[in-house]
């Protein structure tokens, strides 16, 4: 089986080709063209801009990826789409091609759940059983999954305000640092006194395991403008102060989730914790994580940093779990892309997520 996979969600323009024969799966391409530069100079992703640069970008990014894998579209099984959640702009684009690709091909469509490509990509690389827990932190999505099964997911904890890669970037453009803010404060916490300033520590201790990051974002502005102008150091250390706050916080929100998969799966042997999305790649949020796993008896695990971000890659092993599992849907040709899409669309939003429930 050989599935296209196409990625427009955001802001990465991406195509790749995944095959499963009778061994292990293999990307045969991934192709992913970033748009940091158009987006830098204003600290933050305009959804316009994005599906500007889609348009003009993932015809040349599709033909890349079936020349690197060496086939064409005539040997495709199948063309799988990010449908939703995301910017709806970037989503028309990328499911109107995959649209028109497989109309004109002949072959069948697949509409894919962005977080459900992220919640896969641990079978594709680790070949994980279910079930396991997902730790999703990125730009747009901080939240816990179970993972039952394809297509069978539980949201145990959600951001009742922002994503921790928004709070990143937030935080970043307050102290004058470019985008993405992620890295940026990363590179400006390595010389910073993480003990300086006592940043709360949003939703540490509570029953509930859901996070919160907007009071902690506020505490900082409140940091900064107290000690402006700021130097260097200062901007070091609040740096550096944020990001072990947030690393205290996500540690105690996890732990409670370890604890509810042990006494709910009494009887898995390793349980796992995946952890994907692009702050996944924070050198001491990572470190926090994997203590705490180790701590626990669960195996961490986490995907190439290229697999974590947006990627093709993804979406086409979710098109091939969906394939394998029988839920493929024979109307797909007419799937309208969605902005917001959660997995688990059981449980009721939560306070803070707005009028129309959680992104996802």
């Amino acid at each position: 089986m050989r599935i296209l996979g196409i990625e427009t969600s955001c802001d990465e323009t991406a195509a790749s080709v995944v095959a499963l024969g009778d061994g292990e799966p293999q990307i045969l391409s991934s192709v992913v063209l970033s748009q940091i530069e158009e987006h830098a100079a204003f600290g933050g992703v305009v959804p316009e801009i994005a599906a500007r640069a889609h348009v003009e970008a993932l015809d040349g990014i599709v033909e890349a990826a079936l020349a690197d894998a060496g086939t064409s579209l005539a040997e495709i099984d199948a063309v799988a789409a990010t449908a939703g959640p995301g910017l709806v702009g970037g989503l028309i684009v990328g499911l109107m091609t995959a649209k028109a690709i497989a109309a004109a091909a002949h072959k069948p469509l697949i509409a894919v759940n962005h977080l459900e490509g992220h919640a896969l990509t641990a079978r594709l690389t680790d070949g994980l059983s279910f079930p396991y827990l997902l730790l999703l932190v990125s730009g747009g999505h901080t939240q816990i999954l179970l993972v039952r099964g394809v297509g069978d997911y539980q949201r145990w904890a959600t951001t009742i305000d922002d994503a921790l890669g928004e709070a990143f970037d937030k935080t970043a453009k307050m102290l004058g640092l470019p985008y993405p803010g992620g890295p940026s404060v990363e590179k400006a916490a390595a010389s910073g006194d993480a003990s300086r300033f006592a940043f709360p520590r949003p939703m540490k201790g509570e029953a509930r395991p859901d996070f919160s990051f907007s009071g902690l974002k506020t505490a900082v502005r409140q940091a900064a403008t107290a000690i402006a102008p700021l130097s260097d150091q200062d901007v070091a250390d609040i740096c550096a102060s944020f990001q072990t706050a947030v690393s205290d916080a996500l540690g105690d929100r996890v732990a409670r989730t370890l604890a509810r998969f042990r006494g709910k799966y009494p009887d898995v042997k390793t349980p796992a914790l995946v952890v994907a999305g692009g702050v996944a790649a924070n050198k001491t949020i990572r470190a926090t994580l994997e203590a705490l796993c180790r701590d626990n008896g669960f195996a961490f695990v986490a995907p190439p940093h290229a697999l974590c971000t947006d990627n093709a890659a993804m979406i086409a092993w979710a098109g091939i779990e969906r394939v394998r599992a029988g839920l493929v849907e024979p109307d797909a040709m007419d799937f309208v892309p969605r902005s917001r899409w959660p997995l688990d669309s059981v449980s009721a939003p939560v306070v803070g997520s707005g009028r129309r429930g959680a992104k996802a």
